[in-house]
């Protein structure tokens, strides 16, 4: 989750664990939707409020066909969400309870028994041979059905490491177009780092991650970590930026360049 910039979801010294550091930053809960939504309703009148739902409603949820691990933390970004699916990636849809208004590709991987399951599903196939991969065509019908936010769950893992790059690279793209894109399969999330732009994460303390990057970067800078970096150019080839450890929300800017914020979700070992 891209950490809100409201005040109240904001890090803060804890006054109630006799264990805490003094002084030392903790994060506090993370908010479900549902409580979010509910803190709207309570403080907010009701056109501000059908603008939040209105927006909530231009977030796409976008199911691929890598691994995910369906927790409840996946659930839940994904509850309230509108749905496209790329063939076999509607397998995930049973598992966080989703029903995709739309289904896509050229279905040679989603077998009889996926489709047989879920017959009622609108379907948009393409043939097999195209210059397109489903979930390149997944995504670009998201963002013509109205989408300004994305959410890809199944991006990575799975049998197809070009398919991972892939959607790496897309949503690197996206991102310096202005769209925001997040990847999150259950296990670890991923935000693309869009040049001059500071991206906080939050992040469970002893979480590992890693900034992946596809160029030459300058003028990195990292916070929130066991080994902060600022202003530091690294070329594509250094691997400085990998396996480093969360302690908090993750900060991290970049001047020049591309590259790919990957945090896992839960803290431990590599």
């Amino acid at each position: 989750m891209i950490l809100a910039s409201q005040p109240e979801w904001a890090p803060r010294v804890s006054k109630d664990d006799p264990n805490a550091a003094p002084g030392r930053l903790q994060a506090p809960a993370r908010p479900t939707l549902r409580q979010r939504e509910a803190s709207v309703r309570g403080r907010v009148d009701p056109k501000v409020r059908n603008r939040f739902q209105a927006r909530r409603m231009s977030r796409f949820t976008v199911l691929l066909a890598g691994t995910i691990r369906p927790t409840p933390a996946l659930r839940d970004e994904v509850a309230g969400t509108r749905v496209v699916a790329a063939d076999r990636g509607m397998r995930h849809a049973a598992p966080l309870g989703l029903s995709p208004e739309l289904w896509i590709g050229d279905f040679d991987s989603a077998g009889a028994d996926l489709q047989a399951l879920h017959p009622d599903v609108p379907r948009e196939t393409f043939p097999a041979d195209k210059d397109k991969t489903d979930g390149e065509l997944a995504i670009r019908t998201a963002l013509a059905r109205g989408a300004t936010s994305l959410l890809l769950v199944g991006a990575c893992g799975g049998p197809r490491t070009d398919h991972a790059f892939m959607h790496l690279v897309l949503a690197i793209g996206l991102a310096e177009e202005g769209v925001s894109i997040e990847l999150f399969d259950g296990a670890e999330r991923g935000v693309p780092l869009v040049e001059g732009r500071r991206t906080i994460v939050d992040a469970v303390p002893g979480a590992a991650f890693s900034i992946l990057r596809f160029s030459d970067v300058e003028g990195l800078s990292i916070s929130g970590a066991k080994w902060p970096l600022e202003g530091v150019d690294l070329p594509f080839s250094s691997i400085l930026t990998q396996s480093n450890e969360a302690t908090g929300p993750v900060e991290v800017t970049i001047e020049r360049g591309r590259a790919v914020l990957i945090v896992q979700a839960e803290a431990g070992p590599d």
